[in-house]
């Protein structure tokens, strides 16, 4: 395998790409492929394309592509939805299987809208039961006898801190508690290994590191020996065993396939399917070296030309995902500043500087033409033009 690939993304000219954490670039076929599901499918075949075309079949069939980036088997692994819906269907799950423990646990570094479902669900059912958010630190100590499930994201959306997936599921085992993983920024960016962590379910999204693009669907992980006694909870029409039965009373359908919910965006997974391709051939120990060594040679050059900087992220690249967060209190204008010159990454709050590293585009020459810009854009402080100020509605 040769990396970077970078012939098989559209990448504007004169663009040094660092957010693909947040939104990953289009894959250079995808475009064609999603014409042609619009003309040649959706246009010509009509209705006929359910079966035609085997958009019905597709969340299995790209649920299968995934369950190969995140180390599960065939067959358990399903698409559809958005990743919040995932996570109320994961968390419902979990909670329907330990119905005796009123307590979740979950961390200050998980990703806000895990948070919120989970406060939501919760609330709804109405029966005493409390969400614990401790510092990422402080997970392992809080996983006691009352809990009932354990809902982390792998790794830390701001700082790229990442948990010990074997070890936090281990311990959550050992008290008897449920695993839920949220895998938004693992999939594609480490490696992920769910039939080793043994952990009962996972969800992600696949507009990052998977390129599926904005909105793109998310997936659902269910281990295998759960998958035919999981309640769905979301009781959607294509959750059931025979949807097109029409009945009025719900029977879920076997295994992960249960977990689908309502009709599938076809044209978004036409998106993600095609995109999906680019990881052919590719090896994600391989992929995970190559980020290492941008990585560090990143920092070792920021920390060394922009003293203004502070590290967010974990030093040890072993404890960070595949991205490298700094401190700056003007982060907001600074990435504003970057973004005009062409170095693309992302702000968020409060002072998080974000620069994502995806060796499937990325090459060394990138990094360091990234931190020339930078050095000029901090060194000079052309973050202070008015213009790098305002904020805009997505940061």
């Amino acid at each position: 395998m040769t990396l970077p690939r970078k012939e098989l993304f559209h990448l504007p000219e004169g663009v040094i790409y660092l957010d693909g954490n947040s939104l990953g670039p289009l894959p250079r076929s995808v475009a064609a492929r999603v014409a042609g599901t619009v003309t040649d499918e959706w246009g010509d075949m009509l209705i006929r394309g359910w079966n035609d075309a085997e958009w019905a079949d597709q969340p299995a069939r790209v649920g299968n592509r995934i369950a190969g980036l995140i180390g599960a088997p065939e067959g358990s692994v399903t698409m559809g939805d958005t990743l919040s819906i995932k996570v109320y269907q994961a968390l419902a799950a979990a909670l329907a299987m330990r119905p005796d423990r009123r307590v979740v646990i979950s961390d200050s570094g998980n990703f806000p809208t895990d948070l919120y479902m989970a406060e939501g669900l919760l609330r709804t059912l109405g029966r005493g039961h409390e969400l614990r958010v401790v510092a990422p630190e402080e997970v392992d100590g809080a996983i006691g006898e009352e809990v009932a499930a354990v809902m982390l994201t792998e790794v830390d959306y701001r700082t790229g801190r990442r948990h010990d997936m074997s070890a936090i599921t281990a311990k959550a085992h050992d008290a008897g508690a449920v695993m839920i993983w949220d895998l938004a920024h693992s999939a594609g960016a480490v490696p992920v290994d769910m039939t080793a962590s043994n952990a009962e379910f996972a969800v992600g999204c696949t507009y990052k590191y998977l390129n599926g693009g904005p909105g793109a669907p998310a997936f659902i992980y269910v281990r295998p020996d759960l998958a035919d006694s999981a309640e769905p909870a979301l009781q959607g029409w294509f959750g059931h065993e025979a949807p097109f039965a029409f009945d009025i009373d719900y029977r879920p359908a076997p295994g992960v396939e249960r977990m689908r919910v309502g009709t599938p965006p076809v044209i978004q997974m036409t998106a993600l399917e095609e995109a999906l391709m680019v990881w052919d051939g590719v090896d994600m120990d391989e992929v995970r070296s190559a980020a290492i060594a941008l990585m560090e040679r990143f920092i070792t050059e920021v920390e060394a030309r922009c003293p203004s900087l502070e590290l967010a992220s974990p030093r040890d690249p072993a404890k960070r995902g595949s991205q490298v967060s700094f401190r700056f209190s003007e982060g907001y204008a600074a990435m504003q500043a970057l973004i005009a010159r062409g170095v693309i990454g992302d702000f968020r709050a409060p002072d998080i500087m974000r620069f994502g590293f995806t060796p499937l585009y990325l090459g060394e020459d990138d990094v360091l033409a990234a931190v020339d810009v930078l050095a000029d854009v901090l060194g000079n402080e052309l973050w202070r033009d008015p213009a790098y100020q305002k904020r805009s509605r997505v940061t």
